[in-house]
This record gives structure tokens, C-alpha cells and sequence, in this order.
């Protein structure tokens, strides 16, 4: 059976040009690995800081990201990409021009026999009635059809200020913001059967075996701060690995 690989919480876009380059240069890493070994890639959430889309107008900024993503697609390897609370609104072009299946909220699938719940892992606070309704402002198609009529530079520009007001929103304890996924996914193994539940968001890696003794909590971490890990499933089992010089 091929592998299949997670990411979730590049940001690309986020940092300074130097921190932007070598997060591409990790990303065209673990391409090239997926090429090889793999026959999907899930992107569960914040893979880029923000996103616009225009009907004849590319972002050029994230060439290079998107230049892998045809690539990948060209190989015959499936890209799954969940959107999170900056990427918040993939559009057609990820389907349509590279091959790409783009998913909001929770799924669950089957991969190999194995059932997933797989998710970003914002918006399950329902008592969060402020992040609710900025959801529904990004998402909103009108918004949208009248952000993407603007000059592109401008557009763009409103979209990353749509970004930092998503950013200030959210919890600035991560810790907090990962117990509060670990406890959503303890609940959730009482309701239904799954075996791995798998989220980015807090930006806090964690592999740990639910209290049911048989499912297991999966946070994929966060490529800001120098480390650049990924999620592994290969023969049943599931394990998170790094990237590193090579």
C-alpha cells in the first residue's frame, strides 16, 4: 500500500523572506517524497496565511507552492486540502486547475481500512459566536465575487488584514486551544467509532491514545517555528516524523 501524508499549519506567507524560502524548500522536500513513496497528501488547514482568488489573476507569491501541487498532480498522487482559518476559502482554482479536493469543517474517511476524522480544528467551539460570524463574512460569495473585482494588490492586501484579524481571534494559549481538541476528540470517541482523529490549529504536535484505549488523537504541529513536521500512515499505523537536511 503507498503512504499517506499529512501537513497542516505552514502559513505560508506568515514569516520573513528568509524563514518563506526554507519553508518551500521543505515543502519541494517532502514532494519529492510523496512522488516516491506516496499516493496522497492531506493538507489539514493554514497551509497558506491567506488566500484570494481571482478569475484571471494567479497570486504569483506562492508560485513555487503551487508549481509542487501540479507536480504531485502529474505523478497521479491524490492532494486532499482542508481549509483552516486563514486559507479560509480555496475557491475553484485548487480543483479545477491543479487536481486538488478542497473540504471545510470535519470529514471523516476511510483511508486503507481505517476510519479518520480528520479536521483543521476551528469553529468546533459552537459557543464561539464571534468566530462563527467571521466565517460566514470570509465565505460569503458576495464578499467575495466584490473582493475579487478590486485591483488584485488591494484585494490581496485586504485579504491578509482578513488574516490577522483571524489570527487575534484565536486562542493565544496554544496549550489551551490543544486540550480543548483533545477533549473535542475524547467526546467525540463516545459518540462514534474512529481511529485516529487528526487536527492542526493549536500549532502543538501531540500523538496520544484516547481514553477508549483504542482511537488517537493526532495534531500535525506547526512549521513556524523551525521544525517542520509531518504525519505518516503506512500499514495500519500512523507516526509523526520531522523534516531535516537532505
Amino acid at each position: 500500500m503507498p503512504k499517506s501524508f499529512f501537513i497542516s499549519d505552514l502559513h505560508l506567507g506568515l514569516q520573513g523572506a528568509e524563514e518563506e524560502q526554507v519553508k518551500i524548500k521543505r515543502f519541494e522536500q517532502l514532494a519529492e517524497i510523496v512522488k516516491n513513496e506516496g499516493g496522497m497528501l492531506y493538507m489539514v488547514g493554514d497551509i497558506l496565511d491567506y488566500w484570494m482568488e481571482f478569475r484571471h489573476v494567479v497570486p504569483k507569491y506562492f508560485d513555487g507552492f503551487l508549481s509542487q501541487l501540479r507536480h504531485l498532480a502529474r505523478r497521479g498522487v491524490e492532494v486532499h486540502y482542508f481549509a483552516g482559518n486563514h486559507d479560509f476559502y480555496l475557491g475553484d482554482f485548487f480543483r479545477q486547475q491543479l487536481g486538488v479536493e478542497t473540504y471545510y469543517g470535519m470529514q471523516e474517511l476511510d483511508i486503507d481500512g481505517k476510519r479518520f476524522v480528520v479536521t483543521h480544528g476551528d469553529g468546533l467551539d459552537k459557543s464561539d459566536i464571534g468566530y462563527r460570524l467571521f466565517v460566514k463574512l470570509v465565505r460569503n460569495r458576495c464578499n467575495l465575487s466584490l473582493l475579487s473585482a478590486l485591483q488584485p494588490d488591494l484585494a490581496i492586501a485586504i485579504m491578509r488584514r482578513f488574516s490577522r484579524m483571524s489570527r487575534k481571534h484565536g486562542a493565544q494559549d496554544y496549550q489551551a486551544e490543544s486540550g480543548f481538541l483533545l477533549q473535542y476528540a475524547e467526546a467525540l470517541a463516545g459518540e462514534k467509532d474512529f481511529d485516529y482523529f487528526v487536527c492542526g490549529h493549536s500549532h502543538v504536535q501531540e500523538q496520544q491514545t484516547l481514553s477508549d484505549s483504542r482511537s488517537q488523537y493526532i495534531n500535525l504541529g506547526t512549521w513556524i517555528n523551525g521544525r517542520y513536521p509531518y504525519g505518516v500512515f503506512h500499514d495500519g499505523v500512523f507516526s509523526l516524523q520531522e523534516l531535516g537536511d537532505g
